[in-house]
This record gives structure tokens, C-alpha cells and sequence, in this order.
């Protein structure tokens, strides 16, 4: 065993100085050591035997292994006509000269060199074809571990996608069990609240009833747009509108609910008609302009502005609150929703509010920016394809 394995780390070190030589070199080495080798055994033979000996065979032997050990077929080739001549000098009478009047010398001479060129083509083709068969293997194996790696992510999107079908049906499910209580709730305190036998302390009870009633309201319609809104697409009933009439009836809506609030509408001298759906830009209107009396802290300056802007239809909402923050302003321009850190009361329903304007917008092929106005305030503008009208 210890002999064995000596064998082994000599053979093993041998393998690997042998490879570190660059090819040329190495593989004119190999030419060079056995056609001296197959020189000195026929030498040896023709010594012992004093005449004719097989020493063909040994030169074909030496081109079999220069063909196997060398890359292409030029070294065996070239040791194949080496050998041919070596053959007729030393080892064919007369001795020590070169020779083909001596009959069947050429025959000899060209079925020699003839089989060794044949040899070492076949040798360099099982060479060729071997590395061919690794090479395959290796592309095989590859192909094998990128379909593992591929079927390892589909079944991974497959999971997200139906836990995110699950989430979908459950918060589409919950959002309409929610609204019908939630507007009986709101109605019940607008009935209160005109009765007159209602007690001041009453009222301002019910008042409050009243808004939290409709807040939640809007956060279940804002749901259910999210519900609807799958990888940035929403399905879109479009057709041409006024933006004017969409505008002013947002501004109708957020009267309504918020009627100590001062929301103004500054409309543009271009008539405004454009494909749309007007439900959904007239949620995206509510949503800012609620976000403004909510969170900026400015209910007398709010203003809903409509201009045009090339080929855009744009619409602003501005305020004359505390304005942005830096976070608020980079998530919605990067169209990211809101830090976690801005999810308490002084924000509730903004994250998830610009998150549907966003995706409404964004469906409708328009832009969505927000941003601060120098003279204070923050400014939110969205913008959306003008379509011209043909004239007749």
C-alpha cells in the first residue's frame, strides 16, 4: 500500500509539472522523447536479434501515443514521416543510409507511414470526440441545474401569486362587508344631526361619529381600487370627458363632506376633454384633496387647479400647509408607497390614498409627481394624455 501510494503523489506531481509547460513546447517534448524511445527499444532489438526486427510496430507505437498526448494531428503526422525515415536508415539494410531500391522498400515505406497518418487520425477523432462528450455533459449539467433554479422560482412566484390572490379576496371580501355598515353608520348620524331634539353635546358627538364614519368609508373605497389594481394595470372604462365636469363634481364631493373646509377650483381657458374614466380621476381628485385637508394643516387655501400643459391635461392640488417631507416626496416620486415610519394617526390613509392615485394615474398612461411649493405648501400634480377632438 505504501508502495502504491507513493506511486500515486509521484505520478500525481509528474501530471501537473507536465501541464504547466505551455502546449508548443510540451507537445514538441512529446514528439521528441518517444520517437528517441522507439529509437533506442528498436536498437536494442535489432542488437539482440542481429538482423530485421519488428521495429515498424514500435515506431507505430510511438506515433499512437504522440497522437494521444499531443493536441491536433500535425505532431503525428510529422512523427509518422520521422519514423518512416528512421526505419529505412538505421533499421533496413544497408545500415546508415537511405534507401528504396531494395524491392517491396517502398511499399513498406508508404504502408507505414500510411497506417501511422491513418492511426493518428483516429486517435486525434476519439481525442476530439471525448472532449465533444465532456463538454456536452458539462452543458447538460448546467441546463439541468438552471431548470432545478427555474422551477425553484416558479414555484416560488406560483406561491406569492396565490397568497396574493388569497390577500386580494379576503381584503375585497372584508372591504364590501365593511362599506354597507359603514354608510348606515354615516347616514344614522346625518339623521341625528338634523333632528332637533339633539343635544349640543349630542351633536358634537355624533359630528365626530359622522367623520370617523366617512373616513373609514373612503379607506374601504380606496381597498377596493387596490383590489382592482393588478402589477401597475387597472381595467379602465374610458371615454371622453370633460375634466372640468370630473373636477368640479370632486370638488362638489369633498364640500360635502368637509364643509367648514375652503376648497377652491381654478379652471383652465382650454376646454379640457380627454379620454378617461371619469370614477376613477374623480377618486384620484377626492383622494388629494382630502389628503391636503387632512394632513396639511390648512383648510382655507386649498385649491384644485386645472391647465394644460402641451399635450397633457394636468391637474394640481395645492395647499398652503407645513408641506413635505423629504421621505414623502422621494417615495411618491419613485412611486414606492410610504415609509412605515409615517404610518401613525397624523398620516392615516395617505400610504395607501396616493398609492391608488398613483396606480390609477399610472393605467391611465399620465404622470404623478408631489413636491413642495416655494411660497409654502405642498404641491401634488398628476397629468394625463390629451387627446385633440376631431373637427368636423
Amino acid at each position: 500500500m505504501p508502495v502504491r501510494k507513493t506511486f500515486r503523489l509521484c505520478y500525481n506531481w509528474f501530471r501537473d509539472q507536465f501541464i504547466r509547460i505551455p502546449e508548443f513546447p510540451r507537445n514538441i517534448l512529446v514528439t521528441v522523447l518517444f520517437l528517441c524511445a522507439a529509437y533506442l527499444i528498436s536498437g536494442l532489438l535489432i542488437g539482440h536479434t542481429g538482423g530485421e526486427n519488428n521495429s515498424a510496430l514500435v515506431f507505430v507505437l510511438a506515433v499512437v501515443f504522440i497522437s494521444l498526448l499531443t493536441t491536433g494531428y500535425w505532431y503525428g503526422i510529422l512523427a509518422s514521416l520521422v519514423s518512416g525515415f528512421c526505419i529505412n536508415y538505421f533499421f533496413m539494410v544497408p545500415y546508415a543510409a537511405f534507401s528504396l531500391s531494395y524491392s517491396g522498400y517502398p511499399v513498406a515505406m508508404l504502408s507505414m507511414v500510411a497506417i501511422s497518418c491513418v492511426v493518428c487520425a483516429l486517435t486525434a477523432r476519439v481525442k476530439l470526440q471525448a472532449a465533444e462528450a465532456v463538454r456536452r455533459e458539462k452543458n447538460t449539467k448546467a441546463l439541468y441545474e438552471l431548470n432545478e433554479r427555474l422551477n425553484q422560482e416558479k414555484s416560488a412566484i406560483q406561491l406569492e401569486s396565490a397568497r396574493e390572490t388569497i390577500r386580494s379576496n379576503i381584503l375585497r371580501a372584508v372591504s364590501h362587508d365593511l362599506r354597507t355598515p359603514l354608510t348606515s353608520i354615516s347616514g344614522a348620524a346625518s339623521v341625528l344631526l338634523s333632528s332637533p331634539e339633539t343635544s349640543e353635546k349630542n351633536i358634537a358627538m355624533l359630528n365626530d361619529i359622522k367623520s370617523d364614519a366617512d373616513t373609514l368609508i373612503i379607506m374601504v373605497e380606496n381597498l377596493l381600487s387596490v383590489t382592482r389594481i393588478q402589477d401597475g394595470t387597472i381595467p379602465l372604462k374610458k371615454h371622453e370627458e370633460m375634466l372640468e365636469e370630473v373636477a368640479g363634481d370632486a370638488v362638489l364631493t369633498t364640500r360635502r363632506r368637509f364643509p367648514s373646509c375652503k376648497v377652491g377650483l381654478d379652471l383652465s381657458d382650454d376646454i379640457l376633454f380627454l379620454p378617461m374614466d371619469p370614477m376613477l380621476i374623480k377618486q384620484v381628485m377626492v383622494n388629494l384633496l382630502e389628503n391636503a385637508i387632512r394632513h396639511s394643516g390648512d383648510t382655507e387655501h386649498i385649491t384644485l387647479h386645472l391647465f394644460r400643459q402641451d399635450q397633457w391635461a394636468v391637474v394640481e392640488v395645492r395647499d398652503r400647509g407645513k408641506g413635505l417631507s423629504a421621505e414623502v416626496c422621494q417615495a411618491v416620486q419613485s412611486g414606492k408607497p410610504l415609509p412605515r415610519s409615517l404610518s401613525g394617526d397624523s398620516t392615516r390613509g395617505m400610504g395607501i390614498g396616493l398609492s391608488v392615485c398613483q396606480s390609477i394615474i399610472k393605467a391611465h398612461g399620465g404622470f404623478f409627481a408631489a413636491g413642495n411649493n416655494p411660497e409654502g405648501g405642498a404641491v401634488f400634480r398628476f397629468g394625463l394624455p390629451m387627446e385633440e377632438a376631431p373637427h368636423d
